[in-house]
């Protein structure tokens, strides 16, 4: 009987203490000094977008400092794991990309946790349109003529990607899967040197950001074929679609926060609900749209759901194709 007691008493304290990280615990959330972790290298897209648009604005609306820690290394794993060992008290929040969803899969046999366990999804903070792009002299202009001239020419076209096991790979995998066509893939080292060698012809394809390519189709040096979005929206309309063939294609890039799994949902809530108002604000919005990024803001359940279907889609496309990584 007094085990019983003692149990009860120790039960109800617990839900005290969890009690004191409700709304008002929320409210006085940070305590001190947050860790915004990334595996994106000082200086690139990622990097900016985290000292830009999440650490300087919620410092500003916190009081406190938001410290940008770069951790670069195996897609993104080293970052992850730095705060999937961390205490789940929102101290140590990670921004990361795509490559978080794919890793899952594609790392099996080394990932050192579980991406839909050890972490919880704060918000998908914005998205980023994937182009379908070749060079400006190649004699199909649509994803029709494409895939008629890949069938009667199997294994001889080709598409580059910035390496083996990225985003852009995996959209090539899919599309040879989708259209029944066998295009070659060409792995470089980094978009730069995969872009280069689309321009001058010694690749046939890529799936590229919209936002990277619109410069040199401008110039005439590149074509877009379609766009890899599976639903046309307000700042795409005028682009066709690979899914306008190929139905339920769907291929978009994305940035999100997440924290360490078990972190209370108020401070969950209140981190998404002070990140998304900031990303509504005038300079933020123009400095994403600068870059190419569409403002998402979802809710936690929402980005959630988007990271499991995202696994789920990718892991499918890495066993059929029998990718390996590096």
């Amino acid at each position: 009987m007094r085990f019983r007691k003692q149990s009860t008493i120790v039960a109800g304290l617990s839900m005290l203490a969890l009690g004191a990280v409700g709304p008002a615990g929320a409210q006085a959330y940070p305590k001190g000094a947050v860790n915004l972790i990334t595996g994106g290298a000082a200086g690139g897209p990622l990097d900016i977008v985290a000292r830009r648009v999440v650490a300087q604005p919620l410092q500003e609306a916190w009081g406190q400092p938001v410290v940008v820690l770069n951790q670069v290394g195996v897609g993104g794993m080293i970052a992850s794991n730095t705060v999937a060992r961390s205490a789940p008290d929102g101290r140590n929040l990670l921004l990361e990309t795509t490559a978080f969803v794919i890793n899952p899969t594609l790392h099996a046999a080394t990932i050192p946790f579980d991406t839909l366990r050890d972490f919880a999804f704060v918000t998908q903070l914005v998205s980023l349109h994937v182009a379908l792009v070749t060079n400006a002299a190649a004699p199909y202009s649509t994803v029709g003529e494409l895939i008629a001239y890949a069938k009667a020419r199997p294994g001889k076209l080709t598409y580059a990607s910035p390496i083996i096991g990225s985003a852009s790979h995996l959209a090539g995998e899919m599309f040879n899967i989708e259209a029944g066509v066998d295009i070659m893939h060409v792995p470089y080292k980094g978009s730069p040197a995969a872009t280069l060698d689309l321009v001058a012809g010694r690749v046939d394809t890529m799936f590229n950001a919209l936002s990277a390519s619109k410069p040199l189709v401008d110039q005439g040096k590149l074509k877009i074929l379609a766009l890899a979005a599976g639903t046309r929206t307000a700042d795409i309309k005028d682009y066709p679609l690979i899914a306008d063939r190929l139905p339920g294609f769907d291929v978009t890039s994305f940035l999100g926060l997440m924290a360490r799994g078990g972190t209370p949902r108020p401070v969950i809530d209140k981190i998404q609900r002070d990140l998304v108002q900031a990303m509504n604000k005038p300079d933020i919005r123009a400095l994403l749209d600068k870059m190419g990024m569409t403002v998402v803001g979802s809710t936690p359940d929402a980005f959630d759901a988007y990271a499991r279907v995202e696994v789920a889609k990718w892991g499918k496309v890495i066993k059929a194709s029998n990718i390996k990584p590096n």
